[in-house]
């Protein structure tokens, strides 16, 4: 496991401790720092190689839910 993976394993472990003493913010952090270290920085820490497509696959997904909303979203004028 590289170097990252581990931070991540750790990051993932402190933030369920967190949640499981109740202190939310805590878990958060943990949680940020974990997706952080997934998916890499725009400031130059690539991340992991997985991780590094997970923006465009979010952008992918949210643009289909986005379209297959639209026929329900959309406006129509109420009959009579």
């Amino acid at each position: 496991m590289s170097t990252a993976g581990v931070l991540i394993f750790f990051a993932i472990i402190g933030s369920v401790i967190c949640a499981r003493a109740r202190v939310a913010g805590g878990a958060v952090v943990f949680a940020v720092i974990a997706t952080v270290l997934f998916v890499g920085t725009p400031i130059g820490f690539v991340g992991t190689p997985i991780g590094s497509g997970l923006p465009g696959a979010v952008a992918s997904f949210v643009s289909t839910i986005g379209q297959a909303a639209q026929p329900l979203t959309g406006t129509s004028k109420a009959v009579g």
